[in-house]
């Protein structure tokens, strides 16, 4: 089962693409300020690909109310590199090779990785949660940023 609003956030460090570089993202190092962590199947899926332009397009200013947005698959850094570069996108996207920390957030079933959603509150604890239960739909980017903004208690940007 999915870890519930109101669990503290598995803490992590894992590889990723940013930015054109690698790069290790490490959740603790994040307390402070809100985070989405998007778990997503796989690299140029269609429904992923989907999902990461829209965050990307949509998201690429949440560090305008302290806020950030992770793409997390089971892709190699390989594959997030050609993905991320392929697709223009403005947002890390992680390695999780095993789907160790998918396992800790308790989103892989018997068919693999869930589409999820989680955002993690300045303090570490999840306060928004979406789960797929046929991984063909994802959150908008509105709901995400409308739950990131709850989270950090800031305005709305303009």
């Amino acid at each position: 089962m999915a870890i519930l609003v109101g669990a503290a956030a598995p803490l992590f460090s894992l590889k990723g693409w940013y930015s054109l570089s690698e790069e290790t993202f490490d959740l603790s190092a994040q307390r402070g300020r809100a985070i989405a962590l998007a778990f997503y199947p796989g690299d140029e899926r269609l429904v992923c690909t989907r999902q990461m332009c829209s965050y990307s397009d949509n998201l690429a200013d949440a560090h305008r109310f302290d806020a950030a947005v992770w793409g997390i698959s089971p892709q190699s850094l390989s594959s997030h590199r050609t993905f991320a570069e392929g697709r223009r996108l403005r947002m890390p996207l992680l390695v999780d090779e095993g789907q160790r920390v998918a396992r800790s957030f308790g989103i892989v079933g018997p068919f693999g990785l869930r589409r999820s959603v989680f955002v993690v509150n300045p303090n570490g604890v999840i306060c928004w949660r979406w789960v797929s239960t046929t991984n063909l739909t994802f959150p908008s980017a509105v709901d995400v940023k409308k739950a990131l903004i709850d989270a950090t208690g800031n305005a709305v940007p303009s």
